[in-house]
């Protein structure tokens, strides 16, 4: 069938918003394609070489961010996220000997896919929360009721966040020489913390030594700037269709929302509208692979989106739970590595392992780890390549997985701030790289 950007409405679109006007949408949307591109094509094209690298076991991507963006996110907030990416990108690039492509889940990620269209509260059923780019996370009728206005504002706060991260990777605040100054008051005290800033010190001697040898460190450009992405999952078609534009340079099209788009576990219906409008952009993309997927299911995945074979064009981010890890995923890598595809795979090791305990959804950071664990080792055994991780973080001192700091489940209503998913706090994040540097260097050396 020919692609053009609104063939997905052809299609069944699930998990979209039920707006009580269509002419009202039909409006912000209007405004929206009349709006400049957040992002540009030449940028999605440098993440497509960059995965690419990841796909032949060059480099290793993280990537990283909120579970559900708010519109309400301060400087300060944003600021807080990308230092723990940073911090990452430095333990399991220095640790593992590999460069590491960040990409964020960020400026865009404003929207969720539901288990159920409503919910219930004491016997009054509304609308399900769907992410600050639909309706509200209160709970009464129109804070729930869906409103086009605020796709306007999802591109709004995606622009000052795009900008707010632009002037920190490019300005400075990136600089390796700022490694020390990006550990956390609330990590630094801790293990990881500590380990992490006898890693900084290595650094700075590295640094020092590179100058006593003549040469100059600061003309080197990858030394104080950094290359980081934007993705989110594509769920709003709407938003994401506005967006869409046709580059001058090589007549391609793009989502210029973000550099990667991905769909969701919920959506990847090979004959639904999400999988429709993904293979026409020429974006990097993303698909999340649950438990229930087959060895057929993900090689047409493949097909569909990626029929070219394109390194970097299609990263399958599995989620499928520590316990099943181990059943689930060699033959998914088998498949695909017998049809020669040449994705990257990731795991989300986040979406597969949560809980409830103490009234709160929650996940265990030894689940966490377990299943990273599994997903190497099944790539050791297929001769494939574990390509990344992708996370639900922040920067704040939440207590909402448990491990690490957060030792009992009585510790989760203390700082329990998450708007939909539970998220790992700067103090875990940090554990987690420093556990996953130790996989990925085992599978250098090997």
């Amino acid at each position: 069938m020919t692609w053009t950007p609104n063939s997905w409405r052809n299609l069944e679109a699930l998990q979209q918003p039920t707006y009580g006007d269509p002419s009202a949408l039909d409006e912000v949307t209007k405004r929206l394609t009349d709006r400049p591109p957040l992002v540009f094509a030449g940028e999605a094209r440098s993440l497509l070489r960059d995965l690419g690298a990841v796909s032949r076991g060059e480099a290793f991507l993280l990537q990283a961010g909120d579970c559900a963006e708010s519109f309400e996110s301060s400087a300060d907030s944003i600021r807080d996220r990308l230092k723990v990416i940073l911090q990452m990108a430095i333990v399991l690039t220095y640790s593992a000997g590999v460069p590491t492509v960040k990409v964020g889940r960020i400026a865009g990620q404003f929207a969720k896919p539901r288990s159920s269209d409503t919910e219930s509260i004491d016997g009054t059923e509304l609308p399900s929360f769907r992410g600050h780019m639909v309706n509200d996370i209160g709970f009464s009728e129109g804070e729930r009721t869906a409103d086009p206005q605020r796709l306007m504002e999802a591109y709004n706060t995606s622009a000052a966040t795009l900008n707010l991260l632009r002037a920190f990777t490019k300005g400075g605040y990136a600089d390796l020489n700022q490694v020390q100054a990006w550990n956390q008051q609330h990590a630094a005290a801790s293990e990881s913390g500590k380990r992490y800033l006898q890693l900084t010190e290595e650094i700075q001697r590295a640094l020092r030594f590179m100058q006593a040898c003549g040469i100059s460190t600061a003309e080197e450009e990858s030394l104080h700037v950094v290359d980081f992405y934007t993705s989110h999952e594509a769920l709003v078609l709407p938003y994401e269709e506005a967006l869409t534009r046709q580059d001058s340079l090589t007549g391609e099209w793009y989502d210029c929302s973000a550099h990667m788009l991905w769909i969701g576990e919920r959506t990847r219906q090979l004959d639904g509208a999400h999988m429709e409008f993904l293979r026409g952009v020429s974006n990097p993309l993303g698909c999340k692979i649950g438990p229930t997927a087959t060895a057929a299911d993900v090689e047409q995945i493949c097909e569909t989106l990626n029929p070219d074979r394109v390194p970097g064009r299609l990263t399958l981010i599995t989620r499928v739970g520590a316990d099943k890890v181990a059943d689930t995923l060699p033959p998914l890598l088998a498949a695909v590595r017998d049809s020669e595809h040449p994705v990257v795979w990731v795991t989300d090791p986040m979406h597969g392992n949560t809980y409830t305990a103490n009234g709160h959804k929650t996940r265990h950071f030894d689940s966490i780890l377990k299943e990273i664990e599994g997903f190497f080792a099944a790539h050791r055994e297929a001769g494939t390549t574990p390509g990344g991780i992708h996370l639900e973080l922040t920067g704040e001192d939440v207590t909402e997985c448990l491990g690490g700091n957060v030792g009992s489940d009585t510790q989760l209503p203390e700082r329990y701030e998450t708007m939909c998913d539970p998220r790992l706090n700067a103090s875990q994040a940090l554990d987690l790289a420093f556990e996953v540097s130790d996989f990925i260097g085992e599978r250098v050396a090997g």
